[in-house]
């Protein structure tokens, strides 16, 4: 996702955050315009039941009858957050429009979900009713697909800025339920570069570490299912529960620059998956380098499923893994678990599991170059699993370690993603079977 350019130092005072609301409006109008996430899953694979069930809390005419297959293909968005809308119903990321079946399935998985509840229970508890009202959506809601990583977005929700120390604690202790220590350092990291990054260009109104919003989907349950966002620049984290079952995506980690000294201290964020991307790469021969690298050039900007880019639609390209050595998979796998491993471990190993499985039908892509240095995008992708880590431009923070914005690529500006492909995004086709097996929702 292209980020705005708001980069200049402004005069203005921080804007309130009633003022930062005054758009909610447009939000909320967009709510209404569309459909309820997931949707086209029920009406596509059966369930009028279903359908009932997941029906979002907008006024769209439900009886109108949606097409069951995206019609947007593959972009990682473009331009400001005026044109960051979403135009059609959630189907998930795909290979030709179609989704492989059968690929999740609901099912014990042992994973410890009581902490997450409690510390969910916890967090809500601890809020006003005007926040509370502002923060809490239902399960099935179009907010869910409305996040972005762009520092100017309008967001719902209730953010850091709105909170007291002790509300900022419970929600402290919520990530910290559902995170590894890996995953909440990364967190803490972007926002403290992101706030010394807007105080060295001087717009801290924009750049700043309380400009994330919490949004929890559904009441914290152990047997129903409920979510939770936690939204903001550079850091985007869904977080998905159904029973003992966790899907973790799509989160979103980057940072601008990636590295800074802070209070006397180096602080580096998003270097796990560059390291490993580039261990992957410079583990293959020059044989199968020439299959997956398809450019040695990197444009600025290369995602294809960052915000509002749910139902990308990309063709496998590049190595496939059934073509490479066990040592070569381990490392291939390695990307993955530089973004896995910030859940949970139990939550991690299951995942890492299904990643595996698959391994054989993972197919990776890279553009740019291999050395330590190099600027490069990468995107590993099976039935399961969707990561791309892309280098970019300097970007509105480029002042803040003396580069120029819109230059050449580069690692000190990352942005990486995980996604499930399939429609498995936000655990939606697990809320489809939930909804379609459950008796109590028949």
């Amino acid at each position: 996702m292209t980020e705005l350019d708001t980069g200049e130092p402004t005069a203005e005072e921080p804007q309130s955050e009633s003022g930062r609301r005054a758009h909610a409006s447009r939000r909320n109008f967009m709510r209404k315009v569309f459909f309820a996430s997931g949707a086209t899953a029920v009406v596509t694979m059966g369930g009028a039941g279903a359908w009932a069930a997941m029906a979002d809390d907008v006024t769209t005419d439900a009886s109108a009858a949606p097409s069951g297959a995206p019609s947007g293909g593959p972009g990682g968005g473009a331009g400001g957050p005026g044109n960051q809308t979403i135009t059609e119903d959630f189907f998930g990321l795909t290979t030709d429009g179609k989704r492989i079946d059968d690929l999740f399935t609901i099912h014990s998985t042992k994973v410890a979900t009581a902490p997450v509840i409690a510390a969910a229970n916890a967090f809500l508890a601890g809020l006003t009713d005007d926040q509370k009202t502002s923060t809490q959506f239902t399960i099935h809601s179009t907010e869910w697909r409305l996040w972005s990583n762009i520092d100017s977005y309008e967001r719902q929700g209730v953010s850091l800025a709105d909170l007291s120390d002790d509300q900022k604690a419970l929600g402290t202790a919520l990530l910290k339920a559902a995170l590894s220590a890996d995953g909440l350092e990364t967190t803490e990291k972007i926002r403290k570069i992101n706030q010394a990054a807007g105080e060295a260009i001087g717009n801290t109104n924009s750049f700043n570490e309380d400009a994330y919003y919490w949004t929890v989907m559904g009441t914290p349950s152990a047997t129903e299912p409920w979510g939770f966002q936690f939204d903001g620049h550079h850091l985007v984290i869904n977080y998905f529960v159904l029973g003992s079952q966790v899907v973790m995506s799509p989160c979103f980690w980057g940072s601008e620059p990636t590295s800074m000294e802070i209070d006397g201290e180096t602080v580096t964020v998003c270097h796990e998956e560059v390291v490993a991307s580039l261990a992957f790469i410079n583990s293959l021969t020059a044989d199968q380098q020439a299959v997956a690298i398809e450019s040695t050039t990197k444009s600025n900007e290369s995602m294809k499923a960052g915000a509002f880019s749910d139902n990308t639609v990309q063709e496998y390209t590049g190595l496939k893994g059934s073509k490479l050595t066990a040592a070569q998979r381990k490392k291939l796998l390695g990307i993955v678990e530089a973004f896995v491993g910030r859940a949970k471990a139990d939550t991690a190993k299951v995942r890492m599991s299904e990643v595996a499985q698959h391994i054989s039908d993972t197919y990776v892509t890279w553009a740019g170059g291999i050395a330590d240095d190099s600027a490069f995008y990468v995107r590993v992708h099976s039935p399961v699993v969707w990561v791309e880590v892309d280098c970019q431009a300097p970007g509105p923070l480029a002042g803040a370690y003396g580069a120029t914005q819109g230059s050449g690529a580069t690692q000190k500006h990352v942005h990486s993603i995980i996604r499930t492909p399939n429609g498995n995004d936000y655990g939606r086709e697990l809320l489809r079977q939930h909804y379609l097996t459950s008796p109590h929702h028949r």
